[in-house]
Protein backbone atom coordinates (compact mmCIF):
# COMPACT_ATOMS: atom_id res chain seq x y z
CA UNK A 1 0.00 0.00 0.00
CA UNK A 2 1.57 3.15 -1.03
CA UNK A 3 -0.02 6.66 -0.72
CA UNK A 4 0.78 10.04 -2.27
CA UNK A 5 -1.05 13.73 -1.85
CA UNK A 6 -0.26 16.99 -3.55
CA UNK A 7 -1.35 20.43 -3.69
CA UNK A 8 -1.55 23.38 -6.19
CA UNK A 9 -2.47 27.31 -5.87
CA UNK A 10 -2.25 27.74 -9.79
CA UNK A 11 -5.77 29.40 -10.90
CA UNK A 12 -5.62 27.79 -13.97
CA UNK A 13 -6.75 24.36 -13.86
CA UNK A 14 -4.72 22.84 -16.89
CA UNK A 15 -1.76 24.43 -14.93
CA UNK A 16 -2.97 22.65 -11.47
CA UNK A 17 -3.53 19.19 -12.57
CA UNK A 18 -0.03 19.32 -14.22
CA UNK A 19 1.25 20.90 -10.54
CA UNK A 20 -0.85 18.03 -8.42
CA UNK A 21 -0.21 14.71 -10.85
CA UNK A 22 3.76 15.09 -11.21
CA UNK A 23 4.90 14.90 -7.14
CA UNK A 24 1.96 11.89 -7.36
CA UNK A 25 3.77 9.89 -10.36
CA UNK A 26 6.98 10.25 -8.74
CA UNK A 27 5.65 9.17 -5.15
CA UNK A 28 3.88 6.16 -6.39
CA UNK A 29 5.41 5.14 -9.99
CA UNK A 30 2.81 3.22 -11.13
CA UNK A 31 -1.09 3.55 -11.67
CA UNK A 32 -3.35 4.55 -8.57
CA UNK A 33 -6.51 2.21 -7.66
CA UNK A 34 -7.89 5.32 -6.21
CA UNK A 35 -7.68 9.07 -6.45
CA UNK A 36 -9.49 11.83 -4.04
CA UNK A 37 -9.57 15.20 -5.69
CA UNK A 38 -11.06 18.38 -3.63
CA UNK A 39 -11.25 21.78 -5.78
CA UNK A 40 -12.13 25.10 -5.06
CA UNK A 41 -14.70 27.02 -6.23
CA UNK A 42 -12.05 28.88 -7.97
CA UNK A 43 -12.63 26.28 -10.75
CA UNK A 44 -16.09 26.23 -11.33
CA UNK A 45 -16.16 27.17 -14.34
CA UNK A 46 -13.98 23.89 -14.98
CA UNK A 47 -15.83 21.57 -12.63
CA UNK A 48 -17.58 19.31 -15.52
CA UNK A 49 -14.07 19.11 -17.43
CA UNK A 50 -11.93 18.16 -13.69
CA UNK A 51 -12.40 14.50 -13.94
CA UNK A 52 -11.74 13.62 -17.09
CA UNK A 53 -8.50 15.54 -17.56
CA UNK A 54 -7.46 13.94 -14.10
CA UNK A 55 -8.45 10.93 -15.44
CA UNK A 56 -6.07 11.19 -18.51
CA UNK A 57 -3.30 11.84 -16.65
CA UNK A 58 -3.76 9.23 -13.70
CA UNK A 59 -5.52 6.14 -16.14
CA UNK A 60 -8.28 4.17 -14.91
CA UNK A 61 -8.02 4.78 -11.17
CA UNK A 62 -11.24 5.45 -9.35
CA UNK A 63 -11.69 9.05 -9.12
CA UNK A 64 -13.93 10.73 -6.32
CA UNK A 65 -14.20 14.16 -4.47
CA UNK A 66 -16.39 17.10 -4.33
CA UNK A 67 -15.94 20.53 -4.34
CA UNK A 68 -14.51 22.13 -1.46
CA UNK A 69 -14.31 26.31 0.19
CA UNK A 70 -10.50 24.98 0.99
CA UNK A 71 -8.37 22.08 0.14
CA UNK A 72 -6.02 20.53 2.17
CA UNK A 73 -2.55 18.10 0.62
CA UNK A 74 0.97 18.38 -0.26
CA UNK A 75 1.70 18.93 3.40
CA UNK A 76 -0.62 22.20 3.20
CA UNK A 77 -4.07 23.89 3.54
CA UNK A 78 -5.05 26.35 0.96
CA UNK A 79 -8.26 28.73 2.46
CA UNK A 80 -10.74 30.75 0.50
CA UNK A 81 -8.62 31.03 -2.88
CA UNK A 82 -7.94 28.95 -5.60
CA UNK A 83 -7.19 25.22 -4.42
CA UNK A 84 -6.90 21.77 -5.66
CA UNK A 85 -6.01 18.78 -3.45
CA UNK A 86 -5.33 15.70 -5.46
CA UNK A 87 -4.19 12.27 -2.85
CA UNK A 88 -4.07 9.20 -4.92
CA UNK A 89 -3.05 5.48 -3.67
CA UNK A 90 -2.11 1.91 -5.17
CA UNK A 91 -4.09 -0.53 -2.64
CA UNK A 92 -3.07 -4.47 -3.65
CA UNK A 93 -5.58 -6.69 -2.33
CA UNK A 94 -8.17 -3.89 -1.87
CA UNK A 95 -11.37 -3.91 -3.24
CA UNK A 96 -12.98 -0.69 -4.01
CA UNK A 97 -17.13 -0.15 -4.74
CA UNK A 98 -17.87 2.99 -5.21
CA UNK A 99 -21.53 4.82 -6.29
CA UNK A 100 -23.68 7.84 -6.49
CA UNK A 101 -27.22 8.33 -5.12
CA UNK A 102 -30.17 10.49 -4.51
CA UNK A 103 -32.23 11.15 -1.37
CA UNK A 104 -34.54 8.53 -3.68
CA UNK A 105 -32.60 6.10 -3.21
CA UNK A 106 -32.71 5.64 -0.11
CA UNK A 107 -35.98 3.63 0.00
CA UNK A 108 -36.03 0.02 0.16
CA UNK A 109 -35.60 -1.88 -2.68
CA UNK A 110 -34.02 0.77 -4.49
CA UNK A 111 -30.23 0.00 -6.10
CA UNK A 112 -28.48 1.27 -3.40
CA UNK A 113 -29.86 -1.67 -0.83
CA UNK A 114 -29.17 -4.06 -3.71
CA UNK A 115 -25.60 -2.91 -3.30
CA UNK A 116 -25.45 -3.11 0.06
CA UNK A 117 -27.10 -6.48 0.52
CA UNK A 118 -24.01 -7.69 -2.07
CA UNK A 119 -21.78 -5.87 -0.62
CA UNK A 120 -22.20 -7.65 2.96
CA UNK A 121 -22.43 -11.07 1.56
CA UNK A 122 -19.26 -10.42 0.10
CA UNK A 123 -17.83 -9.17 2.90
CA UNK A 124 -18.95 -11.24 5.64
CA UNK A 125 -17.09 -11.63 8.56
CA UNK A 126 -14.68 -8.14 7.30
CA UNK A 127 -17.27 -5.31 6.89
CA UNK A 128 -16.28 -2.81 4.41
CA UNK A 129 -14.71 0.62 5.52
CA UNK A 130 -16.84 3.51 4.19
CA UNK A 131 -15.81 6.90 3.03
CA UNK A 132 -18.95 9.17 2.23
CA UNK A 133 -19.42 12.25 0.52
CA UNK A 134 -22.43 14.59 0.29
CA UNK A 135 -23.91 17.43 -1.09
CA UNK A 136 -25.04 19.29 2.63
CA UNK A 137 -28.03 21.06 0.73
CA UNK A 138 -30.17 18.03 -1.05
CA UNK A 139 -29.06 14.55 0.42
CA UNK A 140 -30.27 13.85 3.90
CA UNK A 141 -26.61 11.91 5.19
CA UNK A 142 -27.73 11.25 8.65
CA UNK A 143 -30.84 8.95 7.12
CA UNK A 144 -27.85 7.19 4.80
CA UNK A 145 -25.59 6.89 7.91
CA UNK A 146 -28.40 4.80 9.90
CA UNK A 147 -28.99 2.83 6.80
CA UNK A 148 -25.52 1.52 6.64
CA UNK A 149 -25.69 0.87 10.41
CA UNK A 150 -28.23 -1.62 9.63
CA UNK A 151 -26.61 -3.02 6.66
CA UNK A 152 -22.71 -2.73 8.08
CA UNK A 153 -23.10 -2.69 12.08
CA UNK A 154 -19.35 -3.02 12.29
CA UNK A 155 -17.98 -0.88 9.32
CA UNK A 156 -15.95 2.07 10.36
CA UNK A 157 -17.15 5.24 8.40
CA UNK A 158 -16.07 8.28 7.97
CA UNK A 159 -16.49 11.95 4.76
CA UNK A 160 -17.45 15.08 4.34
CA UNK A 161 -19.91 17.33 3.04
CA UNK A 162 -19.11 19.03 0.05
CA UNK A 163 -18.25 22.94 0.38
CA UNK A 164 -17.55 26.22 -1.48
CA UNK A 165 -21.31 27.00 -2.43
CA UNK A 166 -24.32 28.43 -0.23
CA UNK A 167 -27.36 26.85 -1.63
CA UNK A 168 -28.52 23.87 -3.48
CA UNK A 169 -26.40 23.10 -7.04
CA UNK A 170 -23.64 25.21 -5.68
CA UNK A 171 -21.37 22.21 -4.63
CA UNK A 172 -20.05 19.68 -6.82
CA UNK A 173 -19.64 16.18 -6.50
CA UNK A 174 -17.24 13.66 -8.53
CA UNK A 175 -17.05 9.93 -9.39
CA UNK A 176 -15.15 8.27 -11.73
CA UNK A 177 -15.67 10.62 -15.05
CA UNK A 178 -19.31 12.05 -13.69
CA UNK A 179 -19.94 16.06 -12.02
CA UNK A 180 -22.69 16.08 -10.47
CA UNK A 181 -24.75 19.29 -8.03
CA UNK A 182 -26.47 16.89 -5.88
CA UNK A 183 -26.96 13.73 -3.97
CA UNK A 184 -24.06 11.62 -2.38
CA UNK A 185 -20.88 9.61 -2.99
CA UNK A 186 -20.20 6.20 -1.13
CA UNK A 187 -16.77 4.28 -1.72
CA UNK A 188 -16.64 1.03 0.25
CA UNK A 189 -12.78 -0.17 0.57
CA UNK A 190 -12.78 -4.25 1.69
CA UNK A 191 -9.95 -6.57 1.63
CA UNK A 192 -6.51 -5.79 2.81
CA UNK A 193 -7.29 -2.26 4.32
CA UNK A 194 -8.04 -1.28 7.69
CA UNK A 195 -9.39 3.01 8.57
CA UNK A 196 -8.59 4.02 11.66
CA UNK A 197 -10.54 6.52 12.60
CA UNK A 198 -10.71 9.95 15.06
CA UNK A 199 -13.22 13.31 15.53
CA UNK A 200 -11.73 16.46 17.66
CA UNK A 201 -14.68 18.30 18.30
CA UNK A 202 -12.62 21.36 19.70
CA UNK A 203 -15.00 21.78 23.19
CA UNK A 204 -14.50 21.50 26.67
CA UNK A 205 -16.77 20.80 29.23
CA UNK A 206 -18.64 23.49 31.63
CA UNK A 207 -20.22 22.90 35.12
CA UNK A 208 -21.04 18.89 36.03
CA UNK A 209 -23.28 16.32 34.05
CA UNK A 210 -26.52 16.97 34.24
CA UNK A 211 -29.75 14.45 33.28
CA UNK A 212 -32.23 15.38 31.72
CA UNK A 213 -35.40 15.89 33.53
CA UNK A 214 -37.54 17.06 31.18
CA UNK A 215 -37.77 17.30 26.79
CA UNK A 216 -39.66 16.85 23.82
CA UNK A 217 -37.74 15.72 20.64
CA UNK A 218 -34.63 18.26 20.55
CA UNK A 219 -36.78 21.03 22.83
CA UNK A 220 -34.60 20.47 26.48
CA UNK A 221 -37.12 21.62 29.10
CA UNK A 222 -35.49 20.48 32.39
CA UNK A 223 -31.79 19.36 33.87
CA UNK A 224 -32.38 17.76 37.08
CA UNK A 225 -35.49 19.34 37.52
CA UNK A 226 -34.68 22.73 36.70
CA UNK A 227 -34.97 24.72 33.81
CA UNK A 228 -32.00 25.02 31.12
CA UNK A 229 -31.69 28.89 31.47
CA UNK A 230 -31.65 28.49 35.25
CA UNK A 231 -28.72 26.17 35.09
CA UNK A 232 -27.01 28.40 32.37
CA UNK A 233 -27.82 31.26 34.36
CA UNK A 234 -25.89 29.93 37.60
CA UNK A 235 -22.87 28.76 35.25
CA UNK A 236 -22.56 31.84 33.53
CA UNK A 237 -22.93 33.82 37.45
CA UNK A 238 -19.32 31.30 38.45
CA UNK A 239 -17.66 31.58 34.90
CA UNK A 240 -14.90 34.53 34.12
CA UNK A 241 -14.76 36.96 31.67
CA UNK A 242 -13.51 34.48 28.77
CA UNK A 243 -16.06 32.19 29.51
CA UNK A 244 -18.80 34.29 29.70
CA UNK A 245 -17.91 36.16 26.38
CA UNK A 246 -17.82 32.15 25.17
CA UNK A 247 -21.22 31.21 26.35
CA UNK A 248 -22.61 34.35 24.29
CA UNK A 249 -21.79 32.68 20.98
CA UNK A 250 -19.84 29.28 21.64
CA UNK A 251 -22.23 27.65 23.94
CA UNK A 252 -22.97 23.88 23.07
CA UNK A 253 -24.63 20.69 24.93
CA UNK A 254 -22.56 17.34 24.79
CA UNK A 255 -24.84 14.21 25.29
CA UNK A 256 -22.85 11.70 26.73
CA UNK A 257 -22.38 8.58 25.25
CA UNK A 258 -21.13 5.80 27.51
CA UNK A 259 -24.66 5.91 29.89
CA UNK A 260 -24.36 4.58 33.75
CA UNK A 261 -20.86 5.65 34.05
CA UNK A 262 -19.58 7.29 37.39
CA UNK A 263 -17.24 9.85 35.98
CA UNK A 264 -17.41 11.83 31.96
CA UNK A 265 -14.67 13.94 30.28
CA UNK A 266 -13.88 15.80 27.44
CA UNK A 267 -14.03 13.12 24.38
CA UNK A 268 -17.33 11.08 25.91
CA UNK A 269 -19.87 13.63 24.78
CA UNK A 270 -21.17 14.09 21.38
CA UNK A 271 -21.16 17.64 21.41
CA UNK A 272 -24.16 19.20 19.46
CA UNK A 273 -25.38 22.90 18.61
CA UNK A 274 -27.44 24.91 20.85
CA UNK A 275 -29.44 26.49 18.25
CA UNK A 276 -32.00 29.05 20.57
CA UNK A 277 -33.91 28.85 23.61
CA UNK A 278 -37.35 30.74 25.00
CA UNK A 279 -36.23 32.88 28.27
CA UNK A 280 -39.93 32.85 29.07
CA UNK A 281 -40.41 28.52 29.46
CA UNK A 282 -36.35 28.15 30.00
CA UNK A 283 -35.95 25.74 27.12
CA UNK A 284 -33.42 25.43 24.85
CA UNK A 285 -33.34 23.69 21.12
CA UNK A 286 -29.98 22.13 20.35
CA UNK A 287 -29.26 19.51 17.43
CA UNK A 288 -29.78 16.19 19.18
CA UNK A 289 -33.28 14.51 19.55
CA UNK A 290 -33.03 14.05 23.63
CA UNK A 291 -34.37 11.70 26.04
CA UNK A 292 -35.10 11.32 29.56
CA UNK A 293 -32.28 10.49 31.70
CA UNK A 294 -29.74 11.04 29.07
CA UNK A 295 -26.61 12.40 30.93
CA UNK A 296 -25.49 15.70 29.16
CA UNK A 297 -23.24 18.53 30.35
CA UNK A 298 -22.74 22.43 28.83
CA UNK A 299 -19.71 22.77 26.67
CA UNK A 300 -17.37 25.62 25.27
CA UNK A 301 -15.30 26.32 22.22
CA UNK A 302 -12.14 28.51 21.37
CA UNK A 303 -8.91 28.26 19.75
CA UNK A 304 -7.09 26.93 22.49
CA UNK A 305 -9.56 24.86 23.71
CA UNK A 306 -9.63 23.48 19.84
CA UNK A 307 -5.57 23.24 19.80
CA UNK A 308 -5.69 21.18 23.03
CA UNK A 309 -8.96 18.81 22.55
CA UNK A 310 -6.74 18.18 18.97
CA UNK A 311 -4.14 17.01 20.74
CA UNK A 312 -5.28 14.46 22.96
CA UNK A 313 -7.56 13.11 19.84
CA UNK A 314 -4.31 12.77 18.31
CA UNK A 315 -2.31 11.19 20.98
CA UNK A 316 -5.47 8.78 20.99
CA UNK A 317 -5.20 8.01 17.45
CA UNK A 318 -1.26 7.21 17.43
CA UNK A 319 -1.79 5.26 20.70
CA UNK A 320 -4.14 3.23 18.30
CA UNK A 321 -1.58 2.83 15.65
CA UNK A 322 0.91 2.02 17.87
CA UNK A 323 1.59 -1.59 17.49
CA UNK A 324 1.60 -1.40 13.85
CA UNK A 325 3.67 2.02 13.34
CA UNK A 326 2.32 5.00 11.04
CA UNK A 327 -0.38 4.45 9.08
CA UNK A 328 0.10 4.50 5.04
CA UNK A 329 -1.77 7.97 4.41
CA UNK A 330 -4.52 9.72 5.62
CA UNK A 331 -7.63 12.12 5.00
CA UNK A 332 -8.80 15.13 7.01
CA UNK A 333 -12.27 16.36 7.08
CA UNK A 334 -12.15 19.80 8.90
CA UNK A 335 -14.97 22.25 9.49
CA UNK A 336 -14.97 25.39 7.40
CA UNK A 337 -15.28 27.08 10.69
CA UNK A 338 -11.54 25.78 12.03
CA UNK A 339 -8.30 26.94 9.69
CA UNK A 340 -7.50 30.39 10.24
CA UNK A 341 -10.41 31.57 10.89
CA UNK A 342 -10.32 29.94 14.34
CA UNK A 343 -6.23 29.84 14.75
CA UNK A 344 -5.18 32.64 13.34
CA UNK A 345 -2.76 30.66 11.28
CA UNK A 346 -2.38 28.00 8.61
CA UNK A 347 -2.23 25.06 8.31
CA UNK A 348 -2.94 24.27 12.14
CA UNK A 349 -4.52 21.36 12.10
CA UNK A 350 -2.92 19.10 9.34
CA UNK A 351 0.40 20.41 10.94
CA UNK A 352 -0.40 19.26 14.36
CA UNK A 353 -0.91 15.63 12.23
CA UNK A 354 2.41 15.91 10.40
CA UNK A 355 4.08 17.17 13.53
CA UNK A 356 3.21 13.72 15.28
CA UNK A 357 3.12 11.35 12.39
CA UNK A 358 5.69 12.63 9.90
CA UNK A 359 5.13 12.78 6.30
CA UNK A 360 2.03 10.87 6.07
CA UNK A 361 0.61 11.44 3.36
CA UNK A 362 -2.31 13.53 4.53
CA UNK A 363 -5.08 15.07 2.01
CA UNK A 364 -8.85 15.95 2.38
CA UNK A 365 -10.77 19.67 2.58
CA UNK A 366 -12.95 22.02 4.45
CA UNK A 367 -16.41 20.58 5.04
CA UNK A 368 -19.94 21.73 5.20
CA UNK A 369 -20.25 18.93 7.90
CA UNK A 370 -17.85 16.24 8.93
CA UNK A 371 -18.75 12.47 9.06
CA UNK A 372 -17.05 10.68 11.97
CA UNK A 373 -17.39 7.93 14.85
CA UNK A 374 -17.90 9.02 18.42
CA UNK A 375 -18.05 6.00 20.80
CA UNK A 376 -18.43 3.41 17.74
CA UNK A 377 -21.10 4.99 15.66
CA UNK A 378 -21.04 7.54 12.49
CA UNK A 379 -22.47 11.20 13.13
CA UNK A 380 -21.98 14.25 11.16
CA UNK A 381 -20.55 16.85 13.00
CA UNK A 382 -20.20 21.06 13.02
CA UNK A 383 -16.86 22.47 13.84
CA UNK A 384 -14.55 19.42 14.33
CA UNK A 385 -11.40 17.94 12.34
CA UNK A 386 -12.11 14.02 11.63
CA UNK A 387 -9.26 12.11 10.41
CA UNK A 388 -9.10 8.93 8.67
CA UNK A 389 -6.02 7.01 8.48
CA UNK A 390 -5.48 3.74 6.29
CA UNK A 391 -3.02 0.58 6.61
CA UNK A 392 -3.04 -2.67 5.54
CA UNK A 393 -5.36 -5.12 7.32
CA UNK A 394 -2.33 -7.95 6.98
Amino acid sequence: MKWSTSLSKAPDLGRAIEEVVAPIEHDLAATPDLVFVFASGHHRIAFDRLPAMLGERLGDARLVGCSASGVIGGGGELEQRAGLAVTAASLPGVQIDAWRLEADDLAPGSEHHRRCAALAQRCAGEPPQILIFADPFTFPTERLLRSFGQAFEHSVIAGGLASGGEAPGECALFLDQGMWYSGALVVALSGNIEMVTAVAQGCRPIGEPMFVSACEGNRLDGLDGRSPFEVLNDLFAAANDDDRRLMSHSLFLGVAMRPGESEYARGDYLVRNVMGGDPRSGALWVGADLHERQVVQFHLRDARTSAEDLGEVLGGLGTQLEDTGAPSGGLLFSCTGRGEGLYGVNGHDSGQFIGRFGNVPLGGFFCNGEIGQVAGLPFVHGYTSAFAVFRPRD
